[in-house]
């Protein structure tokens, strides 16, 4: 799959400083990532390996240590780049706001007029499956559906990247995987170029054109696999032969990464040694 750079990270590391009595903490790195415009990327490796670190250092949200950031073309510096969405594994609806509120929250403090604003809440309500609960609010909903409203609040935007960490996280198995289809059904609605952090090997294998393995702390990546799949793609990927065998082959690489994570068995990057 080829195709222009749309986000790059290169030789990016994140050290986070000594805090009462801790010695720092090298989170991340050093690491390279081109994201090609268009496609979907996924990053999966062992808890606490620094992938939402990745994601934050990409989205502005936390500056490198080391290295450069750059979305189309320009440095990211202290701030969420114009065209840049992300959404959390974390409920991030506000309570006393309806749906359709909850929505629309962006793009009233970002000033867009109110005619605008009506038009875009209504295709996100109508494209998310929300409709019926413009006027519900949160806690009337579902876990699914709560995080529907956080999607469809991004999407307004009209993000041209979006940063999903382990947005489904919170879910049952099969919510997951509609859920999943709704976020495929929405990448090729919108063209976005997409980054999802998730834990679940068998998401990022359904989803993703391309997938990066990391390595336990400090993370960097032990290897890129390509999928191959059509880009009208669906939960039904998880019936043939090859998902099993891409799944497979992520385990076998985050195995002994995640029981060093864990503090036990294997040393960071044995995988990688292993398999040289």
């Amino acid at each position: 799959m080829a195709g222009e750079i749309h986000a790059r990270l290169s030789g990016v590391t994140r050290v986070y400083p000594a805090v009462a009595g801790n010695p720092p903490v090298h989170a991340l790195g050093p690491i390279d990532l081109e994201l090609r415009r268009g496609e979907f990327f996924s990053i999966v490796g062992p808890s606490g390996c620094g992938k939402s670190t990745c994601m934050d250092v990409l989205a502005g949200l936390s500056p490198p240590s080391e290295g450069e950031v750059a979305f189309e073309g320009k440095p990211v510096k202290g701030n969420v780049p114009d065209g840049v969405g992300a959404v959390f594994q974390e409920d991030a609806s506000f309570p006393w706001l309806t749906v359709s509120d909850n929505v629309a929250f962006g793009l009233r403090r970002q000033g867009v007029d109110g005619a605008e604003i009506a038009k875009r809440v209504a295709y996100a309500l109508g494209f998310m499956g929300l409709r019926d609960f413009a006027q519900a609010y949160p806690a009337q909903l579902s876990g699914g559906m709560r995080q529907r409203v956080c999607i469809a609040r991004t999407l307004v935007l009209q993000p041209r990247l979006i940063l999903l960490d382990e947005p489904f996280g919170a879910l049952d198995a099969q919510t997951r995987l509609l859920m999943g289809d709704e976020l495929l059904r929405l990448w090729r609605e919108t063209g976005a170029t997409v980054l999802l952090i998730t834990h679940a090997l068998d998401e990022a294998t359904m989803l993703s054109d391309r997938i990066g393995a990391m390595s336990a702390r400090p993370g960097r990546f032990l290897e890129t696999i390509e999928t191959g799949w059509p880009r009208d793609r669906d939960s039904s990927m998880l019936e043939g032969e090859t998902f099993g065998h891409i799944t497979g082959r992520l385990w076998q690489m985050l195995r002994a990464e995640s029981k060093a994570a864990m503090g036990y068995g294997s040393e960071p990057g044995q995988a990688d040694r292993e398999a040289g």
